[in-house]
């Protein structure tokens, strides 16, 4: 199996509900060589049985770490020089193909709770939103399909 750099960009799950979601994102993490998972509030961490059906493995190849608070650790990331992106649906999101990263930067990718979205306390100090463009009725996407799409997106734009 080969290894490789890994993208400039952790994953923040804020209070995510299902368990089998956060395996989901732990693989899509694998994928793209995400350089952390942080687990936060009510998020499922290993070895949760539900989690690890879905993860298949990927909890071994993907560093994470679970936090209490989503604020602290969010927090703790802009500190360490982290862009933070949340991936929600605000008045200021920027849509995602006009995100243009910084080669030279890193990312704090913030997902939220599967109901209530990213938590409000983080608007002030996220750097920027990220608003995935829908065109159905519902515009609302599984938070594991939006992990993909986003760190898709990310990696193809840092990586070409």
């Amino acid at each position: 199996m080969k290894t490789a750099v890994r993208l400039p960009a952790v994953v923040v799950l804020d209070n995510v509900r299902s368990a089998y979601n956060v395996g989901s994102v732990y693989r899509t993490c694998d994928a793209f060589a995400a350089e952390k998972i942080f687990l936060c509030g009510i998020t499922a961490a290993p070895p949760n049985r539900e989690l690890m059906k879905t993860a298949l493995g990927s909890t071994e190849s993907v560093p994470w770490e679970y936090r209490k608070s989503v604020y602290d650790a969010v927090l703790e990331l802009k500190v360490s020089g982290y862009t933070i992106g949340l991936v929600e649906q605000t008045d200021k999101s920027i849509s995602l193909e006009k995100f243009r990263p910084d080669a030279n930067q890193k990312y704090a990718l913030v997902f939220g709770n599967e109901v209530e979205g990213v938590s409000e306390s983080l608007l002030p100090i996220a750097d920027l939103a990220i608003e995935i463009p829908q065109f159905g009725a519902k515009h609302s996407f599984n938070i594991s399909v939006s992990a993909g799409i986003v760190l898709w997106d990310l990696c193809k734009k840092l990586r070409s």
